[in-house]
């Protein structure tokens, strides 16, 4: 993509009213653009990061035997009084109160999975989606971390006991631990305890990222690492019985709940006359977008993980260069996703756009390079610069 033609624009100054960094920085780089208070539209540059978050939790799922539906953004009434969350103050109302906008599926999935599992034989399943939920959210105020309209990945497990739900919620655990991982998360990313909320009477868990711009307090078992939600803290780790905490501030990026079988008894879910027990298992995709924008950033702008970046290069010309559109095909053709500073504007304004945008990879195309039949080759968040010569940037890239 050349940048002459993507359809965004860079700010120099952070945009009014916004307190939180990563509205700042998604905003000042074109990423997205404030509609209200907590909706927002992607842009090219946001959706392509959007995309690759989802594709990487579509292939965890998947891994794990989800299998992915779309299921309906809005639903009637009735379904919810079965559960009395009718009544929630999350709940947008619309048409004469008689539909609701969905914050959460379990009243949607329940019955639905009921018209199709009826037999032992049948599980246990897992059926996910990726899909835009809506929520009266009266706080926000933290860019994508606090949304009124978010994308957000959920999945549903139905078994015919504790034990195998036991079991699946295990693999759950660890699929989303890799999901953070291949975000760049690893290091961040805690697994914790906390309360269930409107979803379940018993623990949930949570999976936090620490970063000083959190609106959460956790406490980390200096033992086994295991995270305490403030409002589930104990003088001991439920875990390992540690009572060494170190306290943290932190975004919460996903959480998983057992259920058990309060939702198939809302709707008379049974196989043989016992109840269905099931699990629900959360991850928002645009908030971890925020998350990752929230610890991956310094004075500059954004700093992005390979794996979810909008692009693998950010190739700069500087005075029209006729060479700079050969290295900007013969990278295409290599398989590399580029995005082509091609515009008439100063040097110093691309190299802070770039800087801004956070792309991994800077290079350079000038006269003072080509004099050298080479490249200058920098990596986002650093500060060494290398002349590669143009007959090696393929095989340097590969090994980045």
């Amino acid at each position: 993509m050349k940048v002459s033609k993507l359809f965004f624009k860079t700010l120099r100054q952070d945009p009014s009213g916004e307190a939180s960094l990563n509205a700042k920085l998604l905003i000042r780089a074109g990423f997205v653009d404030k509609l209200g208070a907590g909706i927002y539209s992607y842009l090219p540059l946001g959706l392509k990061v959007i995309q690759k978050i989802q594709n990487i939790v579509r292939e965890e799922m998947n891994k794990i035997d989800g299998q992915e539906v779309l299921m309906p953004g809005l639903s009637p009434k009735e379904n919810w009084e079965k559960t009395g969350r009718w009544e929630v103050p999350e709940m947008y109302k619309i048409l004469g109160e008689d539909y609701g906008l969905n914050w959460s599926h379990e009243e949607i999935i329940t019955p639905l999975a009921k018209k199709f599992l009826n037999s032992e034989k049948d599980f246990p399943k897992c059926i996910y989606q990726i899909q835009t939920k809506y929520r009266n959210e009266p706080r926000a105020k933290s860019g994508l971390l606090r949304g009124r309209e978010f994308i957000m990945k959920d999945l549903y497990s139905f078994h015919l006991n504790q034990e195998d739900l036991d079991n699946y919620y295990e693999k759950v655990k660890e699929a989303y631990l890799k999901v953070y991982e291949r975000c760049g998360l690893k290091d961040y990313t805690y697994f914790g305890l906390a309360t269930g909320g409107a979803f379940t009477k018993g623990y949930s868990h949570e999976f936090q990222t620490i970063t000083d711009a959190g609106e959460d307090i956790i406490y980390i078992c200096e033992k086994c690492k295991l995270a305490l939600n403030k409002e589930v803290k104990q003088d001991k780790c439920p875990d390992c019985g540690g009572d060494i905490f170190e306290e943290k501030k932190s975004i919460e990026v996903g959480n998983i709940f057992k259920l058990g079988s309060k939702y198939s008894e809302a709707f008379d879910f049974k196989i043989n006359d016992k109840n269905i027990i099931m699990g629900c298992y959360g991850l928002g995709i645009s908030r971890l977008l925020g998350s990752i924008v929230e610890v991956f950033n310094d004075e500059k702008g954004i700093i992005f993980p390979k794996e979810i970046a909008p692009y693998d290069i950010y190739l700069i010309d500087i005075k029209n260069q006729k060479e700079s559109e050969q290295v900007y095909e013969a990278l295409k053709y290599k398989g590399f996703d580029v995005l082509f500073d091609d515009r008439d504007k100063a040097p110093g304004e691309k190299f802070s756009d770039a800087d801004l945008i956070g792309i991994p990879i800077r290079i350079v195309v000038s006269e003072k390079t080509l004099k050298e039949d080479s490249v200058e080759v920098k990596k986002r968040g650093e500060d060494k610069v290398e002349l590669v010569k143009l007959k090696d940037i393929t095989k340097f890239l590969e090994n980045c």
